[in-house]
């Protein structure tokens, strides 16, 4: 393959913090081995998973499975986070990719025959008894030292195509709808909505309260800054917006609070896509600043146009969003020359959301950008990892991968999806570190991965 096309980042410098304070610059040179971070990948003989010796895997849960409230597994898995469940347990909250319409691969049966289990009211789009929204949450309870799922349940139920989300500090989960649907004669109330999952280890389900003031559009992913309680969002559209929620009471989201756009100084309208043109060089540092929101709300769903028109940034599909290392990294899909993805690192002010916000501005960092498919092809979901990595989930044409990016810039993969081309979705650790959960979605598979973590930690 052509030099041009191998063409990536590396840091000026490694340092022990992980991603923090890092310089990147452009380097012609061919790419790291993709195998020099954890060895070379070893093929899996039941085809499933192709990991590095030493690591092992474990299918915990698997769509259409008898959950213990009596429902089925859903289907389309996508974000999750792993939060410290009682006496050692983990708890792991799951989104469900799922619209109406998808009711083979629904929690109530082939044909929501079960729906007469759980209580109207926990529904939040009854979709006239008829189509009931089928995306939603799961919850697992997961017994490291066992290696068990304990309990598996609907935690959440009648929202739709629920992409990615984020966890909180004060342990909830925020799932996100990556669907603006309105009521019509499929669906009883209007989609587009964020929800919050407490991370709880009790057979349930969370109240279904659109968290409105966080605004209405095609989410993806959410981040919370724990120094602040700031939440940021991204959404899925060819000419999205990054989104950052300053809520009126940190850590009660249903509160309200106002919604602001993430803008360039001096560059109004900034187009980050470079699709066309190169109108962002990985490593500068551009100063932030953010643009309040009205009719957040939205009903013509034009958030993202009035944004644009007033001075915001423009961003390739925004998808998989994480805290880690005082910064907030996000992926853009589409983004890049050759549309194969970009990776953007924002670091927040020290009077970030504040009033002297101005002195010393958040900063936007393009991290990577690749335009090469053989590095990274069209990274979607994404972690921070326990010993400073980036790990990221490929949604692309082709076989997928999880992607791990150091912080030196450089590029390796980490497993293979064996099985077949879906994506893998909702990359996320263990509180202590030591498993990776992660989900392929078809044909709709949790794996614990298990392996010498602490061996690579900075």
């Amino acid at each position: 393959m052509p030099a041009s096309r191998r063409q990536f980042l590396k840091s000026a410098a490694a340092i022990s913090l992980g991603f923090s304070g890092l310089y990147h610059h452009i380097a012609w040179a061919a790419p790291s081995n993709p195998e020099d971070r954890f060895g070379q990948l070893i093929t899996d003989p039941k085809g499933i998973l192709d990991l590095p010796e030493g690591f092992s895997y474990k299918i915990i849960s698997t769509v259409g499975d008898p959950m213990d409230d009596g429902l089925s597994v859903p289907g389309n898995a996508d974000g999750m986070a792993a939060f410290p469940g009682p006496e050692g347990r983990v708890i792991l909250i799951r989104n469900h990719e799922l619209g109406p319409t998808a009711k083979a691969a629904g929690a109530f049966g082939e044909n929501n025959e079960w729906l007469h289990m759980i209580h109207k009211s926990d529904v939040y789009d009854w979709g006239h008894g008829k189509t009931p929204g089928l995306g939603g949450t799961s919850t697992l309870v997961y017994d490291m030292q066992r290696g068990v799922v304990e309990k598996e349940f609907l935690s959440l139920a009648g929202t739709t195509v629920n992409c990615a989300g984020g966890p909180t500090p004060w342990h909830s989960w925020i799932t996100c709808e990556e669907n603006t649907a309105q009521i019509d004669q499929v669906h009883q109330k209007d989609h587009g909505y964020n929800f919050e999952v407490p991370a709880s280890s009790e057979i349930g389900r969370a109240a279904p309260v659109p968290l409105k003031a966080m605004g209405r559009f095609k989410h993806e992913a959410v981040a919370v800054d724990p120094r602040t309680g700031i939440v940021y969002e991204t959404e899925d559209q060819g000419d999205s917006l990054i989104y950052r929620f300053i809520p009126a009471v940190p850590g009660k989201l249903a509160e309200g609070g106002r919604l602001q756009a993430l803008a360039i100084i001096d560059q109004p309208s900034l187009d980050t896509r470079n699709w066309e043109e190169t109108l962002v060089s990985p490593g500068q540092q551009l100063a932030a600043r953010w643009i309040d929101m009205d009719e957040v709300d939205s009903p013509n769903e034009d958030l993202r146009y009035r944004g644009f028109e007033r001075g915001a940034t423009r961003f390739a599909r925004g998808e998989g969003m994480w805290y880690g290392h005082d910064s907030i990294y996000f992926a853009c899909t589409s983004g890049g020359s050759l549309k194969k993805g970009q990776i953007f690192r924002y670091q927040p002010s020290p009077h970030e959301g504040t009033a002297d916000e101005h002195k010393a501005p958040g900063t936007l960092e393009l991290f990577i950008e690749p335009n090469d498919g053989d590095l990274v092809d069209n990274a979607d979901n994404l972690t921070v990892s326990p010993f400073g990595d980036l790990i990221l989930c490929e949604d692309g044409g082709g076989g997928n991968n999880l992607v791990g990016v150091t912080p030196e810039g450089q590029l390796y993969r980490f497993a293979h999806n064996a099985m077949n081309t879906s994506e893998f979705a909702g990359v996320t650790f263990s509180p202590d570190g030591q498993v990776l959960f992660v989900n392929i979605q078809h044909p709709g598979n949790t794996f614990a991965i298990y392996g010498p973590w602490d061996q690579h930690r900075s």
